[in-house]
């Protein structure tokens, strides 16, 4: 068990943030053991056959056997929602005496790192590998995921503002208990009492922790990463585009138009297919101009409108 024992103004200083990096390094619990989450597999599969297999082998190297993670790997965001590079950039200078001491807190699997300089060279090679694997598995998933785990805190707002800390935490995971003012979070490799002392604690929602997950170290500033709520929804496919919806939303003139202009066309054209005037287009076209649904180019002394790409979603057949 580890716990953290939480005065008044602890609970006042208690916080959330949001952690591209934790998440990167969470999921590779997941690409070590596939029986992890069952949630994750297509998106594992997705990455493994995307990834470097030199790569995917030296990240995999730095989880622990019972799936503990280096602190170092995970420095506690120190603004609300941090970018992806300027917590990696923590990392590229944590102290090798760190880096040697937190491999081996986290049981990691393998030979450790005989002196200073091959930690070096070990934390700047883990580096190098979290930028390419950051870039193939997560850039293009991250705003999705970002709203899931922003979803999640307006929740644990709602049950701190309702019922305090007790009602904050009752529902985070069946292994956090709170109690006289002290969390206890169950079945750690760790096994330490930490009293917060007015440093407040910091909350990290996570869409691969599967359990929560304090510092391995009694020594490092207090936070807990916890299961995100939702996370069964992160991977479903986005409902097929209804027609009758995009005419409900738009009116059926504006509609028309949308699906006439797959092609570059100009008013005087689109007025002839919609059998209307040329003057009734240019009133729906400015419209759909202005909100992004439609760009115009020049050519000669007329002008060609064309759906966006955003257009070409809403506008795209039922499936």
């Amino acid at each position: 068990m580890i716990s953290f024992e939480l005065s008044v103004e602890d609970l006042a200083d208690t916080r959330f943030a949001i952690s591209p990096l934790n998440e990167t390094i969470f999921s590779l619990r997941v690409l070590r053991d596939p029986g992890l989450s069952a949630l994750h597999l297509p998106w594992r599969r997705s990455v493994l056959a995307r990834l470097d297999p030199a790569d995917v082998a030296l990240l995999v190297g730095v989880v622990g056997e019972k799936l503990a993670l280096p602190d170092f790997l995970t420095p506690r965001p120190v603004v609300f929602a941090p970018s992806f590079e300027e917590e990696l950039a923590i990392v590229r200078r944590a102290d090798p005496r760190v880096v040697r001491h937190d491999l081996e807190a986290a049981l990691v699997a393998g030979p450790l790192p005989a002196d200073d300089a091959s930690a070096v060279r070990l934390r700047d090679a883990v580096c190098e590998a979290l930028v390419r694997y950051w870039t193939l598995a997560f850039a293009h998933t991250w705003p999705r995921m970002r709203l899931l785990l922003e979803a999640d805190m307006t929740y644990r707002a709602r049950q701190l503002a309702v019922g305090g800390a007790r009602l904050l935490f009752a529902d985070m995971h069946p292994n956090l208990r709170w109690q006289d003012g002290v969390l206890r979070i169950d079945k750690m490799i760790g096994r330490h009492h930490v009293v917060v002392s007015g440093r407040g604690l910091l909350l990290l929602p996570s869409v691969f922790a599967h359990k929560p997950a304090p510092p391995v170290s009694p020594d490092e500033p207090p936070s807990l990463v916890y299961p995100s709520r939702g996370v069964a929804t992160l991977w479903e496919a986005a409902p097929s585009p209804d027609p009758a919806a995009l005419t409900a939303l738009l009116g059926a003139p504006r509609a028309r138009l949308l699906r006439l202009l797959e092609e570059p066309l100009a008013t005087v054209e689109l007025a002839r297919r919609l059998r209307v005037t040329p003057s009734a287009v240019s009133q729906h076209l400015r419209v759909l101009y202005a909100t992004g649904l439609v760009t115009r180019t020049r050519d000669g002394r007329q002008v060609l409108y064309r759906r966006t790409p955003l257009a070409d979603r809403l506008a795209a057949p039922s499936r």
